[in-house]
């Protein structure tokens, strides 16, 4: 019989597992939204404001190294409604190439229906327009903090006992300003292998997440996760003679682990750790948000 100790390695296995690590594990970042996310505890704090920041770390295509960071403010107006704002920073480094700027503001409020349902309506804001350069020439979309464009984010989460469910969307409505061509840099660049994305045209997201919460020790909480999260079509650029063209396999599937581990420091101070990574990924990934693995660590405070 499988107890919970049992559930939490498999979980940590898959995690590490070699024929995990080296897939992709891509979202425009609506997966990690306050709302979206697993619920760890059983009711909202009593405090009427929170902040987190967090640091995360993960290993992208190309043999690239990230590193972000973020702030968020959540403030409680009600039993039913909230509101949640959040800054995000990027960096990346490989193929002697550093970038560094900030990402995105999300936006979103949170109205809770009943005692089982909640519905979120928000939007990403980009901070820069995804077409940074080097020595003059459009660096690929790897390289960029953030995918440049402006999106609706939406979604709906629902508690059956102790699973909680969620569904959300997220869609852009205005596209990036990237012109990376890859045939513009010298025949034995590396960066001649990364996916042009001149004049981006990127699809939106779909994702369901399921969780199921649970108590290991006295005070450590953990929940394990799983999230499908679905390109609904493929994305487009414009190739170096002008020609629009779809860049086949970038629709799809990406199906992830994620495994949360929260550890109260008091009555109003967490740490928390989030481990993920991927099981099936696009053939695709043009936006450069892959991550074979990523790790997370926030701190957040209820006051």
């Amino acid at each position: 019989m499988l107890t919970k100790k049992n559930i939490l390695v498999l979980f940590l296995f898959s995690l590490f597992h070699p024929m995990v690590f080296g897939q992709g594990c891509s979202d425009a970042g609506f997966c990690t939204v306050e709302s979206f996310a697993p619920h760890l505890h059983d009711e909202e704090p009593a405090d009427k404001n929170r902040f987190k920041a967090g640091v995360s770390v993960g290993a992208a295509d190309y043999d690239i190294n990230v590193f972000g960071t973020y702030f968020e403010y959540s403030r409680f107006f009600s039993e039913k409604f909230s509101l949640d704002a959040k800054l995000t920073t990027l960096s990346q480094s490989g193929n002697d190439i550093s970038t560094f700027g900030l990402s995105d503001i999300f936006v979103n409020g949170n109205y809770k229906i009943g005692q089982r349902a909640l519905f979120t309506l928000g939007a990403k804001i980009p901070l820069m327009d995804a077409n940074k350069m080097k020595d003059g020439l459009p660096l690929p979309m790897d390289y960029q903090s953030s995918l440049g464009t402006f999106d609706l984010v939406a979604g709906f989460g629902y508690t059956v006992g102790r699973v909680q469910l969620v569904a959300a969307i997220q869609q852009p409505l205005t596209q990036n300003n990237n012109s990376f061509l890859a045939e513009e840099y010298p025949v034995d660049s590396r960066l001649r292998d990364f996916q042009s994305t001149n004049e981006f045209q990127r699809s939106g997201d779909v994702l369901l997440r399921a969780s199921y919460p649970f108590n290991l020790g006295q005070k450590l909480k953990v929940i394990p996760s799983l999230l499908p999260i679905y390109h609904l079509s493929n994305d487009k650029f414009t190739d170096i003679d002008g020609i629009e063209q779809e860049i086949e396999g970038s629709e799809g599937l990406t199906l992830n682990w994620n495994i949360y581990l929260d550890y109260p420091l008091n009555d109003t101070q967490n740490l928390q750790l989030i481990l993920g990574a991927p099981f099936i990924v696009r053939d695709a990934r043009p936006d450069g948000l892959t991550r074979s693995f990523i790790a997370s660590l926030d701190y957040r405070i209820n006051f």
